[in-house]
């Protein structure tokens, strides 16, 4: 069985009357990337902060590395690095001097600069003062930090958030050679799947606290059902004529109608039945919903129970 970087038990924290998270039970394999998916407000950043030991869970516990963080803390985040909301960075000092206070701070070798300039490709730059810097290298300066003790685990939040399309590009291609190319487990945070699927191996996600899905990139595609959509000009009718023929059918807001079939036969077999009804089909096509589409599905509450919760390979 695959090593856990990080595994919790019962995760829940109230803030007053909010319960923030609640009975989350995370279960993220070493050397991957594991996409932590929900909307602005889901739970994500207080799940984070607990993992990184900042508050304290009302109940449950975490586990890192398969060992308590409550009982071991100080040791484990010798092992852990960390990137949450925007990096604090002095703009008055260059890239290297940024870094150079942080490891003094830690203690670290001063060699550890210059891999942590060199994976984050900011080793030409590294003499500039940072308020020379884009946002893009800001961000990756502050991954530079959350680097610099070669850390095991490496946890962010929404890393990506404020980026042009080309910091986006460059921060998802650092996060994608990081378990290949260093062995280092990525947990990260994102309220984008479009953004998360392109790197992720394993998925979580979280609305209202819940935990709503687990699992690999293949499990939520596997959740990817085929159906026919329909176009006819009196989809009332025609509606009518196919439940009563057995079929399950849901009207679009577009005026289409949604049917649950997924084969070429199942569709002639339709088109037969509604022009035999003197019914005008304009429109039939094979269908497979996208994985935003089982996303928003999740997070607007509907259908919920259809996707069971997995554990993590």
């Amino acid at each position: 069985m695959q090593n856990t970087a990080i595994e919790t038990c019962g995760l829940t924290r109230r803030f007053g009357a909010q319960l923030a998270v609640d009975d989350v039970n995370l279960l993220v394999p070493e050397a991957g990337v594991y996409g932590f998916l929900g909307p602005n407000g889901a739970g994500k950043t207080t799940t984070i902060r607990m993992l990184l030991g900042l508050i304290r869970p009302d109940a449950g516990e975490v586990r890192l590395f398969d060992s308590p963080l409550a009982a071991n803390r100080q040791a484990l985040m010798r092992r852990v690095g960390a990137l949450v909301e925007m990096p604090s960075l002095y703009p008055h000092l260059t890239g290297r001097e940024n870094l150079e206070v942080t490891r003094r701070l830690l203690g670290a070798p001063r060699e550890l600069i210059d891999r942590a300039l060199d994976i984050v490709q900011l080793t030409g730059d590294a003499h500039r003062r940072v308020r020379e810097y884009s946002l893009g290298m800001r961000q990756r300066l502050g991954l530079a930090l959350a680097l610099l003790n070669k850390p095991a685990l490496l946890i962010l939040d929404e890393p990506t958030n404020g980026l042009d399309p080309a910091g986006i590009h460059e921060m998802r291609d650092l996060i994608r050679r990081l378990p290949v190319e260093f062995g280092i487990t990525v947990f990260l945070s994102s309220h984008l799947l479009s953004e998360v699927e392109q790197i992720a191996s394993h998925i979580g996600i979280i609305h209202q606290g819940r935990l709503l899905f687990q699992g690999t990139l293949a499990d939520l595609q596997a959740e990817r059902h085929e159906h026919l959509t329909i176009g006819v000009t009196q989809s009332d009718q025609a509606a009518r004529c196919l439940t009563a023929a057995g079929w399950t059918v849901e009207r679009r807001e577009d005026g289409l109608l949604t049917v649950t079939a997924a084969t070429r036969e199942a569709a002639a077999q339709i088109n037969s039945l509604l022009v035999g009804q003197r019914l005008e089909v304009f429109h039939i096509a094979l269908e497979q919903a996208s994985l935003e589409d089982i996303f928003l599905t999740l997070t607007n509450g509907k259908n919920v129970a259809s996707l069971t919760k997995r554990k993590a390979a």
